[in-house]
């Protein structure tokens, strides 16, 4: 335990606590998830829990609350921008009847904040809120592509994590494929996350011309019809920046 936290740090811990492989935990859980003592933890659940921010079920577990999602609900990245994107995203999973995603980025990470899974489309490891590195996903290509210069040499230069053997881990090979995202305004992920899997994303622009998310399709790797679906693909994302204002 760190006994030099403050207040408003040990409070950050417990909501910290919580993630998509621990949404429910119990007092004890939480203490020891967060560094804590059981008493402080007692302590610092039950303010958060009086505010609204985590609830406690009938066996005593807990969840984080709604007052959190209602929070949530006011991020300009976060449930605004996919109230402006899901029709534009309904008419891609109409047009594709496959995965399609929407991603924004965090850091090294791209977060995604809304996913339309087709009932027969190819298996993906995306959720709401999944985090994956920039290089190994379209989306996250299509974001990392219109970063700033330096913080794409400094992500390029660093680790690159390998999640099948046609992963992208090496910086040259990655500096080129950003390239060709910025030259043709699409990115193509082959098999990078799972051998079975390819994805077609393209950037979304606000209305200051700033890349603020990306879109994208998911398709079984074997047999996708990659020319076909790179124009809806960017009619999506044309049509969401429209959305926000974007005028090119």
């Amino acid at each position: 335990m760190t006994a030099a936290r403050s207040a408003h740090e040990r409070l950050l811990a417990v909501l910290a606590a919580f993630d998509h492989a621990h949404p429910a935990l119990s007092l004890t859980d939480i203490g020891r998830r967060a560094g804590l003592s059981l008493s402080t933890a007692h302590r610092l659940v039950h303010t958060l829990a009086a505010w609204g921010a985590l609830e406690r079920d009938d066996d005593g577990v807990y969840h984080v609350g709604l007052r959190l999602w209602e929070l949530a609900a006011l991020a300009p990245r976060g449930l605004a921008l996919r109230q402006v994107a899901l029709p534009y995203l309904e008419d891609l999973y109409e047009a594709t009847h496959e995965n399609v995603q929407l991603a924004v980025r965090d850091g090294a990470e791209v977060v995604y904040i809304e996913w339309l899974s087709g009932r027969s489309a190819v298996g993906v490891h995306i959720r709401i809120g999944a985090r994956w590195p920039l290089h190994a996903t379209g989306v996250g290509l299509a974001l990392l592509a219109h970063a700033e210069p330096g913080f794409q040499e400094e992500y390029c230069t660093g680790p690159l994590a390998s999640f099948t053997p046609y992963t992208i881990t090496d910086p040259a090979r990655l500096r080129r494929t950003l390239a060709e995202v910025r030259r043709t305004g699409v990115a193509v992920s082959n098999r990078q996350v799972t051998d079975d899997a390819l994805s077609v994303a393209a950037a979304i622009r606000d209305r200051s011309g700033g890349v603020v998310a990306a879109v994208s399709v998911v398709v079984p790797q074997k047999g996708a019809p990659t020319p076909a679906l790179i124009p809806a693909v960017r009619l999506a994302a044309r049509g969401i920046s429209r959305a926000l204002g974007w005028r090119p």
